[in-house]
């Protein structure tokens, strides 16, 4: 008998399953399988139960996957580890030398545009300028507006500067935060102070599209609300507005729409929630933490969208993230209000300590001073012009790839796209399989589950010159070859993203992703 084996792409998640089982040599392995997995006792439990072998063996192989400390140790094995404080300190030649070194260490050049996502813009000026404006403000800290009042300023002019590219009244306000999760869930602690307090509701639950991202997911565990997720049309991918009105009911605190979704890049219809929200008394907020400056612009920018923001009666936050196509360094976003009400229940006041009284306006106490500037320093640098001019590009680029990309035998596109994010599937094979071969290119696509799928989130980077291009002919040359044999089944590590859709205990996958997050907080154990 010999170690569990499989595909090279798998090695360290086998060597990891032989290794949690204390395998080190064939032998062993024997001795191991005959006393554990073959005990008779195991063995009969594990055959005699309703759900399939197939099932139940998928199931056990992510359990194994939780003792894999083998996966991040090999994927950094190049290199070295800082873990204890050096004897003296380092000189800035050589602490430069190991930023650009840990710097270096990834596998795609995103410098080129073949990433979805993720890097909104890269401009060596503009580089140039947030670090100086950075540097200036580093250790400033809005906390202490006495001390800092300047940061303070900035704060509340990137605040207005984004209420009026949503359409806010004069009574519109809000505040930056750390990311647009941050901004998320700021608003529904807002949403569930105020409706707490005004409509002695203490069982809160929101209703949201299942598209809308995870972040308010993540806000429900964090301040004990139920999020009531709704599904989409399965034709143009926005929310259901049947299924959404049905959602609500008299403990429902807030209705949630998204411009546009992570996932698909689709719109929901904001008008509808906002008139389900005015005829209920609920507040309404947008998610536009991804469309940000792009998609309150892209009307200006010559093409046709549904009203969306503050001009829409019932619309009582939006969310937007300035470090996406505002382009600002990553670390800040904004939560905006129709109304100072709102903003109200979003701090967070203390007045009995012994160490004075502490208010704060998000979740941070301290917050980085040199981020605010560096934003306020960004905004003040595109001016208007500058990002209607990159919101053009962006969407003229994205419209591109997708008539490109809708004329290829054998995909789709999911609904269609608002802003920026193109969303391909096939019924034809497996979508991973296309998603491998273009990984094969350099390419770095973000994977989509229930249903499979694939995006593309086009930024700047992606306006290079001969960029889209390259990404159609690489898109219609791999799905060519694919539908040579479009039975084929996906294999490699994507073939995990298709297995884990199929397990029906989601809390297996929970349980992989939880050691994937640990394994990025790996170091040596010290000798």
């Amino acid at each position: 008998m010999r170690p569990f084996s499989g595909n090279d792409c798998l090695k360290p998640v086998t060597e990891g399953i032989n290794r949690a089982f204390g395998a080190r040599e064939p032998w062993q392995v024997a001795t191991i399988t005959a006393t554990t997995v073959l005990g008779g006792v195991w063995l009969w439990t594990f055959v005699c139960q309703d759900e399939s072998l197939y099932t139940r063996g998928r199931r056990q192989f992510f359990r194994f996957a939780k003792k894999i400390p083998a996966v991040r140790r090999q994927s950094n094995a190049h290199l070295t580890y800082t873990v204890t404080l050096p004897e003296k300190g380092l000189s800035k030649e050589v602490i430069l030398k190991l930023v650009d070194d840990h710097l270096k260490t990834g596998h795609y050049e995103w410098r080129d545009g073949r990433v979805s996502g993720a890097v909104y813009g890269y401009n060596p000026e503009l580089v140039q300028l947030v670090t100086e404006v950075y540097g200036k403000a580093s250790y400033t800290n809005p906390l202490h507006a006495d001390l800092f009042p300047g940061v303070c300023k900035m704060e509340a002019e990137v605040v207005r500067m984004a209420c009026n590219l949503f359409h806010g009244s004069n009574d519109s306000c809000g505040t930056m935060t750390t990311g647009g999760t941050e901004s998320i869930v700021m608003a529904m602690k807002a949403y569930r102070d105020y409706a707490r307090e005004y409509k002695g509701i203490t069982r809160p639950n929101i209703v949201v599209p299942r598209t809308a991202h995870a972040a308010f997911d993540k806000g429900g565990q964090y301040f004990n609300i139920h999020v009531r997720s709704v599904d989409v049309d399965p034709e143009t991918f926005e929310v259901d507005m049947k299924k959404f009105k049905r959602a609500i009911n008299r403990n429902t605190i807030l209705l949630v729409g998204s411009a546009p979704n992570f996932p698909y890049g689709t719109i929901d219809d904001i008008e509808a929630i906002a008139a389900l929200g005015v005829k209920y008394d609920i507040p309404v907020h947008v998610d536009a933490c991804l469309g940000s400056f792009v998609v309150a612009l892209v009307r200006n920018a010559g093409y046709k969208l549904r009203p969306f923001d503050f001009d829409v009666k019932g619309v009582t936050s939006i969310s937007a993230d300035t470090h996406k196509y505002g382009f600002a360094p990553k670390g800040s976003s904004v939560i905006l209000y129709s109304e100072k009400k709102f903003k109200d229940h979003q701090f967070t006041v203390t007045t009995d300590w012994p160490g004075g009284v502490y208010g704060s306006p998000t979740v941070n106490g301290s917050r980085a001073g040199g981020i605010i500037a560096a934003c306020w320093a960004t905004m003040m640098s595109f001016g208007y012009d500058g990002y209607l001019e990159a919101t053009k590009r962006i969407v003229d680029t994205a419209r591109y790839i997708e008539r490109g990309v809708r004329d290829i035998d054998g995909l789709f596109v999911f609904g269609k796209p608002a802003t920026s994010v193109i969303a391909l599937g096939s019924n034809v094979f497996d979508i991973f399989r296309l998603s491998d071969s273009l990984c094969k290119l350099g390419w770095n696509l973000n994977a989509l589950q229930f249903p499979s799928g694939i995006h593309i989130c086009v930024t700047d980077m992606h306006t290079q010159a001969g960029v889209a291009d390259k990404f159609i002919a690489d898109v219609r040359s791999c799905t060519a070859e694919i539908m040579k044999d479009p039975g084929q089944p996906v294999v490699g590590k994507m073939a995990l993203y298709g297995m884990a859709q199929s397990i029906p205990d989601r809390s297996v996958i929970g349980e992989v992703t939880r050691l994937f997050l640990h394994s990025m907080y790996y170091t040596p154990s010290q000798k």
